[in-house]
């Protein structure tokens, strides 16, 4: 039997790009909506309760609309939206977040896709903070660039059109500190205290690279490079997804003068975790793909997990 599966709001950059996944297997039967319906509450009803799986890419009040619409305990809807990433009752969808975490989201109805931002910082920073080498009361600051694609669709217009050349030098974005992602970043890590976190935005489609520093002089007693590379590496030994890079990447410091390559992950569901170091610094950082792993592909891992089939199907 073939699992149904819906996405609402399949216009969207992420529902889009959920679609290209879907389309290359055999196991799942995609419900379509008439184009000319995709905005009847009675149509969309209809198809989220004939769903066994349902992407909610949409705006987070129009998420919190769909989800009342769902009365099929059956069901299990996946939210790409910011609306239900620390609400009771829902799992965040990161299963290489903690252990125990696929086993939460194989038995979940209602699991909520991390961000793109949060979820480089959040596999960064929680084996740090539950190994106790990041204190949980540390203020901790990130950076993170990203490609223009993470604005949607009309970010994507702006950019590609080419015709305003303030867009040619990087942005720094979300001055008011108040980034949607910040809830989640600190939840999901443990920290005690947001995050202060500067994301940047830059003329190139996709990409997305997080940067943490730190100050040995202010993480627990005995912490240099590589006890932090070690935390990382016993972590996520094993995971198909995450690679963590040998310290101080020889590769990324030789090739290109020791530029990094922000787009080193692009077209994967893969996640490069680097520690640069010397004897009284740190940075930490992350390496996506903001509609891979970011976002579209990790919809769909976690949809994999849900339904128990390969987690790496169609990825």
């Amino acid at each position: 039997m073939k699992h149904k599966v819906f996405v609402d709001g399949q216009e969207g950059t992420t529902g889009l790009r959920i679609h290209e996944y879907l389309a290359q297997r055999d196991d799942v039967q995609v419900l379509q909506i008439d184009p000319e319906r995709r905005k009847d509450p009675a149509e969309r009803a209809r198809l989220l309760n004939a769903a066994d799986v349902a992407f909610l890419c949409l705006p987070d009040e129009a998420a919190r609309e769909a989800v009342a619409l769902v009365d099929n305990p059956r069901t299990c809807l996946i939210d790409a939206s910011t609306a239900h990433r620390i609400a009771p009752g829902w799992v965040f969808g990161l299963p290489e977040l903690a252990p125990g975490q696929r086993a939460a989201i194989r038995q979940a109805k209602r699991i909520a896709n991390p961000g793109c931002h949060a979820s480089a910082f959040i596999l960064l920073l929680r084996p740090l903070v539950d190994a106790g080498i990041v204190p949980a009361a540390l203020p901790v600051s990130a950076t993170s660039i990203t490609g223009y694609s993470g604005g949607g669709k009309k970010m994507i217009e702006q950019y590609q059109r080419g015709d305003d050349p303030q867009l040619k030098a990087p942005r720094p974005y979300a001055l008011t500190l108040k980034h949607k992602h910040l809830p989640e970043m600190q939840a999901h890590t443990g920290l005690q205290r947001k995050p202060l976190f500067m994301p940047v935005v830059g003329d190139f489609y996709k990409g997305l690279a997080v940067t943490v520093p730190l100050a040995f002089e202010q993480l627990a007693p005995g912490q240099d490079g590589r006890t932090i590379h070690r935390a990382l590496a016993e972590r996520y030994e094993g995971e198909r997804f995450i690679r963590v890079m040998p310290l101080g990447d020889p590769a990324t410091l030789e090739a290109g003068g020791g530029f990094f390559d922000v787009m080193g992950a692009n077209d994967s569901n893969r996640v490069d975790l680097f520690v640069f170091a010397n004897d009284s610094q740190a940075l930490v950082m992350a390496r996506l793909d903001n509609l891979g792993k970011g976002a579209s592909g990790a919809a769909v891992q976690s949809m994999n997990v849900h339904l128990g089939t390969d987690e790496a199907l169609g990825l």
